[in-house]
């Protein structure tokens, strides 16, 4: 259920950083060949330092501004060539403008030069072998989005490039059309559904990352689909030309020559977005690390402790609706999912989630795991597999998801964390359930990486005096 932050576990993540790797190396190379002139000129001097350390920040807005730091799925090698052949002479105008700005009198125009030449071929090549990587890996089946087209007869083409490009990583669950040759030609491979049939039903009960929208309509149905779509954060593209009408919060894309306008209502800084999961995978392997120890002594007190399985397995509902199995040490008897429906009539929570401050079923070292967020840690080898990310709405049950309002599951359009809002705040069973996803909308809606630092941090504190439970 929702948009483009994708089931494809954003591995976005390092290109930014990585891009910039490949920059300084550059510098430095550019720095080396010249220097083989071996003249005092080209000395590496204090000069060279704050032209790096302009250039870092400079590759980085320029980087994240022209979104060369995404994967494209179907531009072609000339189109990305020409996008870090603009890059790179903006950049080489810049380093020009720096050396006389800031008086950089002995800075090599030599070195400018030859690094911004080596430069564009580092990261084009960078570029097209991470290109070709995707390409495999989309083509095996990963990475993939799944989508609904609306279509009439002037969409077959398109059709056509979406299923025999699997590269592209897109899979067409259904058709919605009144076209009888759609239905003729992708009938028998695809579900083709009429044009009337209720699109809400479909976005609410299938797993959904995007719709296109490839027909000649109206203003009034266009906005009625991107209400649909944004209520649950669902990626929308409307095919540029048949669109009769400007839209906020868009931004123009292209599937080989065709122009969409793509509508999006969760988080899109790509750049902010490849850190959060860069730092989610390494802060984890981090934390696994540093806390063995801990998580070996919780292990063993729970087997000493009380019968039954050390780390405690639950089905969950994450991003956009796809389902897992969530790890937590064991905090309570072995036999408690049985004894849940005795302990209905307790249940504390006003919706659709069970819960008991007080819980009979929760074992002593359980209690003490609880109060201090430390039955949460095996949840850090989901977010090493993708599953989850560090700070997120917390992923809930599929009994609860089932009970949910249309406007709850716009909570499932981000990957599913370990703590968020309702984490940290005091008693937090207490908190009425509709408050409950209004703080994960909100987060959803406001969120930035400084946002998860102050969260992260703020649930450290959480965690050493006990005060979540």
């Amino acid at each position: 259920m929702t948009k483009i932050i994708r089931h494809k576990k954003d591995i976005n993540s390092l290109f930014a950083i990585l891009d910039l790797l490949v920059t300084v190396f550059s510098f430095f190379l550019a720095y080396f060949l010249i220097n083989l002139i071996n003249t005092d000129y080209f000395k590496f001097t204090r000069e060279y330092v704050i032209m790096l350390l302009l250039v870092i920040p400079t590759w980085i807005i320029l980087l994240h501004t022209s979104h060369l730091t995404q994967i494209p799925r179907t531009r072609s090698h000339l189109s990305i060539f020409i996008g870090f052949l603009n890059f790179s002479f903006i950049g080489l105008a810049l380093l020009f403008f720096y050396k006389h700005a800031f008086g950089l009198k002995n800075f090599s125009h030599y070195v400018i030069i030859s690094f911004s030449l080596i430069n564009l071929i580092s990261l084009y090549a960078f570029r097209m072998v991470t290109y070709r990587v995707f390409k495999y890996f989309r083509s095996n089946g990963h990475n993939i989005s799944n989508v609904i087209i609306y279509a009439d007869d002037n969409s077959v083409g398109l059709i056509h490039s979406l299923i025999e490009h699997r590269e592209w990583g897109f899979r067409i669950l259904m058709i919605i059309t009144d076209s009888a040759l759609i239905r003729k030609k992708f009938g028998p491979s695809i579900r083709v559904y009429p044009d009337k049939i209720n699109i809400r039903n479909i976005l609410d009960i299938d797993i959904i990352d995007e719709v296109f929208y490839c027909k000649n309509t109206n203003d009034e149905k266009i906005r009625l689909m991107i209400e649909t779509c944004e209520e649950i954060g669902v990626t929308l593209r409307v095919q540029a030309e048949l669109s009769p009408m400007s839209v906020s919060n868009a931004h123009l894309t292209h599937l080989e020559h065709i122009p969409f306008i793509t509508i999006k209502n969760t988080p899109r800084n790509a750049m902010a977005l490849a850190w959060k999961s860069f730092s989610d995978f390494w802060i984890s392997f981090g934390i696994i690390f540093m806390l063995s120890p801990i998580m070996l002594l919780i292990a063993i007190i729970i087997t000493v402790t009380s019968k039954g399985p050390v780390i405690f397995r639950q089905e969950r509902v994450g991003l956009r609706g796809r389902k897992f199995y969530i790890y937590k040490f064991r905090t309570m008897v072995q036999n408690a999912e049985a004894l849940k429906a005795q302990l209905a009539s307790m249940n504390e929570s006003d919706g659709p989630t069970f819960k008991i401050k007080n819980d009979p079923r929760i074992t002593l070292i359980g209690r003490f795991l609880r109060k201090t967020g430390l039955d949460e840690l095996p949840q850090l080898f989901n977010v090493l597999k993708g599953e989850m990310s560090l700070i997120g709405p917390r992923p809930p049950l599929p009994s609860e998801v089932e009970k949910y309002e249309r406007w709850h599951l716009r909570r499932l359009s981000v990957k599913p964390g370990i703590t968020c809002t309702w984490q940290i705040i005091p008693n937090r069973n207490e908190v009425v359930f509709d408050n409950w996803m209004k703080l994960d909308i909100q987060y959803i809606d406001s969120w930035s990486v400084k946002k998860d630092l102050q969260l992260f941090f703020k649930t450290i504190k959480t965690v050493l005096y006990g005060t979540g439970y």
